[in-house]
């Protein structure tokens, strides 16, 4: 009789205590992109790639730190996103493109896929950080997504930090803008598109995608693209998977991208790899939407499938007790 409670007890910690380590068991993963486009690595000397590498190993240190000491993948997601958003590197927060009025336009959303919660902003100009005004509005609000000052004031009652324009601020984007807007004042000639995202599972089997980006260089009239927009630019399902997109984000809106991939899987019974390169590298791909997606499936399970020169991105997953990680921006 003891032994069979202590059998029954063993396998109640294991179904119940996801956080115990067990051999060949994904504990936790991250995944992290920092845009996708025209990068090529004959044409990036060799301090630049290197200034790439270190943001997004440094983005990928804060997120194991709080997935490995048990934190959530929300709060992962959203440090990471945070940490990328202040690197002028990338087009989200300091160091997103201009508008065609001269201007930066941020967007952001965050999803959990535990209980389906989201949350989003669009069109903000003062808030440091735009991912964490999307998770306030996710967890302090009955919306999902707010806009322009509504979301602004939204976030000064929130108490998060709130910045002068320009602080967004970067001169070689300034210059981007300038050379555009010189030769053609058109979307078409806006160039390569970018955005920051993450996916995070945790150590309790939820997952989490977040996106955060500065839009499309000389975008007009308001234009909002798929980051900020729930099962486009990012999804997450507990069932299936975590999704963040970068790309051209009218062909990502279109196609409900991050939706797209984890339907595929829990309907149509794809494995996450199957589901994101049939989105990616066919259907995407012969409607002519550019981009990339950064996935994560519920066993740990991650990937990166893009279809353009490259996309910068990164991982990063604990199995077994040993920790696998890299970094990558080239084909």
């Amino acid at each position: 009789m003891k032994k069979v409670l202590l059998l029954t007890s063993l396998a109640f910690l294991l179904v119940w205590c996801p956080a115990v380590a067990q051999q060949g068991r994904v504990e936790y993963a991250i995944v992290i992109h920092g845009g996708a486009g025209n990068i090529l690595k004959e044409s990036m000397p060799a301090p630049i790639e290197k200034m790439y590498r270190d943001s997004l190993e440094k983005a990928l240190r804060i997120g194991d730190s709080i997935l490995r000491n048990g934190g959530s993948s929300l709060d992962a997601v959203e440090a990471c996103i945070r940490m990328l958003e202040d690197c002028p590197l990338f087009n989200a927060g300091k160091g997103a493109v201009f508008n065609a009025e001269g201007k930066n336009e941020l967007d952001a959303s965050i999803m959990n896929g535990n209980n389906h919660m989201a949350g989003s902003v669009a069109g903000i100009t003062t808030v440091r950080h735009p991912i964490s005004a999307a998770r306030a509005v996710m967890e302090k609000s009955p919306h999902v997504m707010l806009t322009g000052k509504g979301a602004e004031q939204f976030a000064a009652d929130q108490s998060l930090e709130l910045v002068d324009p320009s602080w967004f601020f970067t001169q070689q984007r300034w210059d981007d803008y300038l050379k555009v807007r010189a030769h053609a004042d058109s979307i078409a000639a806006a160039g390569e598109h970018g955005t920051v995202g993450c996916v995070a599972l945790d150590k309790y089997g939820n997952l989490a995608a977040g996106t955060s980006t500065g839009g499309m260089l000389m975008k007009k009239y308001g234009r909002v693209g798929d980051s900020p927009i729930i099962g486009a630019g990012t999804y997450a399902d507990n069932e299936s998977c975590a999704v963040s997109a970068t790309g051209h984000g009218e062909y990502f809106i279109r196609n409900v991208v991050a939706y797209d991939i984890s339907a595929l899987m829990k309907y149509k019974g794809m494995t996450l790899q199957e589901a994101a390169s049939f989105v990616i590298n066919r259907k995407l791909k012969e409607q002519g939407g550019m981009g990339g997606v950064i996935c994560l499936d519920r066993n740990g399970n991650l990937a990166m499938p893009f279809n353009t020169a490259g996309m910068f991105r990164g991982w990063l997953k604990s199995e077994g007790g040993n920790l696998e990680q890299g970094v990558e921006m080239f084909r």
